[in-house]
């Protein structure tokens, strides 16, 4: 895998990103979609994020369109083109399209647990191993993945329901704006246990941009990821 900027590049050409609810997997998508159309697409001539999150109506990165859109990213997943039906959980059909198309980078906002993990199962022939990184996003401060058994059993549940083997894990240990080195810490160390037990590794460890400065966590950890607030209404900070 390369790094540019101290950002590990996925290093295939579809990432499918889980992670249980509150964990930050959309937060996590929209902001690594952001960030490779900042640096590039790489080897690729397009990219695209596919929602595929019907479970969740709250947070979804379709509710981010327009700025993907103007950022050289098409948003695919919801049937309906207008903002007001954002929620209504039905697919449309060019999802297929950045999946099948070999020179699209895409990036797989899926459902977050395994009941809406299910929904990759229709598009199980697009994810080969040879094309497809598959991401968890764990926060170890939420209660269903605190600690390792419950990070365990969510992993497990994950590679049950959709068929695909979790390849890294994505540390993203918040407290929204009250999250500082602590947190991400106490995060990594959860990491470490769950990839000590399953043999997996860590694809990066996330830090919220402007939150915590990045000169009090550099060098503690291998691949640092600055994270948005993309998906965060700016009202709940009022």
């Amino acid at each position: 895998m390369s790094v540019f900027r101290g950002i590990r590049e996925p290093d295939r050409r579809v990432t499918v990103v889980t992670g249980h609810y509150g964990s930050g997997k959309t937060e996590f998508s929209v902001s690594l979609a952001m960030l490779l159309a900042k640096h590039g697409f790489g080897p690729y001539e397009r990219m695209g994020l596919c929602d595929l999150d019907i479970i969740n109506p709250y947070f979804r990165s379709r509710e981010r369109k327009a700025m993907l859109a103007a950022a050289g990213i098409p948003v695919y997943g919801s049937a309906y083109q207008h903002d007001v039906t954002a929620e209504l959980p039905e697919l449309s059909a060019d999802v297929r399209a950045p999946l099948e198309d070999k020179g699209c980078r895409t990036i797989v906002d899926l459902g977050g647990n395994d009941s809406g993990a299910i929904v990759l199962n229709q598009f199980s022939n697009n994810f080969s191993k040879e094309e497809t990184l598959t991401l968890i996003v764990i926060n170890a401060n939420r209660p269903e993945t605190r600690d390792l058994d419950g990070a365990m059993a969510h992993l497990q549940a994950i590679e049950r329901a959709t068929g695909l083997h979790v390849d890294g894990l994505i540390n993203n240990t918040h407290l929204l704006r009250e999250t500082d080195a602590g947190c991400i810490e106490k995060g990594h160390r959860l990491c470490e246990r769950l990839c000590a037990e399953t043999g997996r590794f860590i694809w990066c460890d996330c830090y919220p941009a402007g939150i915590v400065p990045e000169s009090e966590i550099a060098g503690r950890y291998e691949h640092l990821m600055p994270m948005g607030l993309y998906m965060r209404p700016g009202w709940l900070d009022r």
